[in-house]
């Protein structure tokens, strides 16, 4: 309920040209990665009458229309749930954005339980400046419309893709944004599950511009030791532990890891032809730092890499000790 799509470097490496390729074709498609999708007769269909999504979860906006107080505008974008559109506000005429979600997709109890999770944990989360803020939730008979923040200055992804690849400082300064949040979402009990650079948007077009989190889709909370096995995310992006079903919070150190070596190289870390072909890459976890522009990276950003992108979740680093190796 949340792009890496063109050629981001090296333009005469015909590899990564396939891998941009294919990446464009899956930009279209479905972007997340659940569970195979299951025969409908097996889960529990939702009943004839209107299901009240946003029952028991702590409200944000008032019973009143959506319309009462705001008005819906463009649309901005479009996935596999619902319509994102420009929303104002009647009375500040402040400019938001309202992620409408159609009840008409929302087939199974499983889907329903999602959307409540999200909003769950979206509204449950403190203020942040780098994470994008739930200001209401509506629900009307047609679908659930969540009223949040507009961020006008694009995916971190289309930068990357601009740039080619970030030097060292500024790669630097968005791991430390993405390990903030991670730390402060892991210390409220939220794991993301689904980090990738798609999923930061800029709060306007600055070069100076906050980076922010976006959709909490497949996050969930958890408890300390608590361990789980549903595999979700973006295949790029998995942690080995997510292939294997037993992970926790760690996970999304290892996708931060693989944010930050595509933010220094241009290319991620494990890919492959097919979907199985990057799982196993990512399983034999072996970190190529020969290509360019890696003979000019300095050792410590290798050893930040590394230490991330650990296998082994015990040793990975937390969020905490990735913002120590920063500052230092």
């Amino acid at each position: 309920m949340g792009n890496l799509c063109v050629r981001i470097y090296g333009k005469d490496d015909d590899d990564d040209d396939d891998f941009n390729r294919r990446h464009h074709h899956k930009k279209k498609k479905k972007k997340n990665r659940r569970k195979p999708k299951q025969n409908p007769f097996s889960e529990d269909p939702l009943p004839l009458s209107p299901v009240r999504v946003l029952k028991d979860v702590v409200p944000l906006g008032s019973r009143s229309r959506i319309s009462d107080k705001y008005v819906l505008g463009r649309e901005l974008g479009r996935g596999e749930f619902g319509v994102t559109c420009l929303c104002t506000d009647r009375e500040t005429r402040e400019n938001l954005a309202c992620k409408s979600i159609s009840k008409r997709k929302l087939r199974t109890s499983v889907d329903v339980q999602d959307v409540r999770r999200e909003v769950a944990i979206m509204s449950s989360l403190p203020d942040h400046p780098n994470i994008v803020r739930l200001r209401a939730a509506y629900e009307d008979d047609d679908a659930v419309h969540l009223v949040m923040e507009l961020c006008e200055g694009g995916e971190l992804f289309d930068r990357i893709v601009a740039r080619g690849h970030y030097s060292e400082r500024a790669a630097a300064g968005i791991v430390k944004t993405v390990a903030e949040v991670m730390r402060m979402c892991h210390e409220h009990g939220v794991m993301h599950r689904d980090l990738k650079p798609e999923n930061f948007l800029f709060a306007n077009p600055k070069e100076n511009s906050p980076l922010k989190v976006i959709d909490f889709g497949l996050s969930v909370f958890f408890q300390p030791g608590e361990r789980f096995s549903e595999i979700v995310g973006s295949p790029y992006y998995m942690a080995p532990e997510v292939l294997k079903r037993n992970y926790g919070p760690e996970i999304d150190i290892w996708s931060a890891g693989v944010i930050l070596y595509i933010l220094l190289c241009g290319v991620p870390p494990f890919w492959a032809e097919t979907e199985q072909g990057v799982a196993l890459a990512i399983l034999k976890g072996v970190l190529d730092f020969s290509r360019e522009p890696w003979p000019q990276v300095s050792e410590s950003a290798k050893r930040l890499v590394r230490l991330m992108i650990e296998p082994d979740p015990k040793l990975r680093l937390t969020a905490q000790q990735v913002l120590e190796h920063i500052m230092d």
